[in-house]
């Protein structure tokens, strides 16, 4: 289950409504959602393949993602957040296969380190397929980021499938969603905190029972909805009760009212991924991306038709077709497009996306 339906904002001005970030070739030839399916191919064929997205991006993913049924990417009616959409998801499949195993992945992720991703992947499989159990996989931090969620994690796992030890895995004791500077440091400095990929894995009957004891009348919404598919009356159904969900995070509805119950009894379970994992959040994290490569931290990233540079450091300028001067200075980001300009900081990218606010307040609708 391949979550598209952001708007990438902070990736304006060259993520808009119709071309969002998972639709951009931002780290190499293919876009985003193309990467994240070609990594996960391996692991199961294209026709057990689902995307949630929404009616503006969906004809853009059909056309990227060809060999995936077109019945299977859908389009929300609104925007209600992770969990009715990777909730539709179970229970859509519970009926038919209420033993599959769901794996739900963001569409906009890099990894660089593929096999050891499918490997974490499959050990979280054998997790997820041996109960009522919940997998999550965690990053460990460098630094104490503010704009992600932690895992708070206490002893091993435990768990075993066929008399097979589990592989290297810590029960999940809480969730906290994205905590101030302090907090965090705290927690990078205590050494048993992850960072909340937002890749988790569950079978389908674990998710549909969690949604009904956490979110009960979304659930209800939801196995209506389901029902209704593969009839002539899904579309409809589907406008008519989606906009009726609670608008919540799978983090929010699940995953912190199940870990309340204790690190025993809750049964979520986080694996470490060690495959250099990043979610490109940003105009800064994607200009470290690129110079973690090959290049030093202080390297300037010009993306365009020829550069002169001259005492500048640290900076990201994205302008195709255009040559460009960077005199004096650093830290600086410039994207330009053919409509619009962003000048702005490294250290300030994050606040991209209240310019993608304003724009819509003002209803500016063609910049965005």
């Amino acid at each position: 289950m391949i979550l598209a339906g952001g708007r990438g904002t902070r990736f304006w001005p060259l993520s808009r409504k119709k071309r969002a970030k998972q639709l951009l070739a931002l780290d190499g030839k293919q876009t985003m959602i193309q990467q994240t399916v070609s990594r996960l191919l391996p692991l199961a064929p294209a026709k057990k393949f689902w995307v949630i997205t929404n009616g503006d991006l969906r004809p853009a993913i059909l056309k990227q993602l060809p060999k995936l049924p077109k019945a299977q990417v859908l389009a929300e009616p609104v925007g209600r957040n992770t969990a009715p959409a990777i909730g539709l998801a179970a229970f859509l499949l519970l009926h038919e296969h209420p033993d599959a195993v769901i794996g739900m992945f963001p569409s906009d992720h890099v990894i660089a380190d593929q096999k050891t991703y499918r490997t974490t992947i499959a050990q979280g499989i054998d997790i997820a397929a041996a109960g009522e159990n919940i997998v999550v996989l965690g990053i460990k931090p460098n630094r104490a980021e503010t704009g992600y969620g932690y895992i708070e994690v206490g002893g091993p796992s435990g768990v075993s499938r066929a008399g097979v030890p589990a592989p290297h895995a810590w029960r999940v004791r809480r969730f906290t969603e994205k905590p101030d500077a302090q907090k965090a440091a705290a927690f990078v400095a205590a050494g048993n905190y992850f960072w909340n990929s937002g890749m988790f894995i569950w079978s389908a009957r674990t998710l549909a029972n969690a949604l009904r004891e956490h979110l009960p009348n979304t659930a209800a919404i939801l196995e209506e909805i389901a029902a209704a598919y593969g009839t002539r009356r899904f579309a409809a159904v589907f406008r008519r009760l989606y906009p009726q969900c609670e608008n919540i995070s799978i983090d929010y509805a699940v995953l912190e009212p199940r870990s309340a119950k204790g690190e025993q009894a809750a049964n979520i379970f986080s694996l470490p991924a060690d495959f250099g994992w990043s979610d490109l959040g940003s105009w800064t994290a994607l200009h470290e991306h690129h110079v973690a490569k090959s290049r030093p931290d202080n390297a300037n990233l010009i993306e365009g038709e020829g550069a002169f540079i001259l005492n500048a450091r640290g900076n990201y300028v994205h302008a195709p077709g255009k040559f460009t001067a960077v005199v004096g200075v650093e830290d600086i980001v410039v994207v330009a497009t053919d409509d619009a300009l962003l000048i702005t900081t490294r250290q300030q990218a994050q606040d991209v996306s209240k310019v993608v606010k304003y724009l819509d307040e003002k209803k500016l609708h063609r910049l965005v």
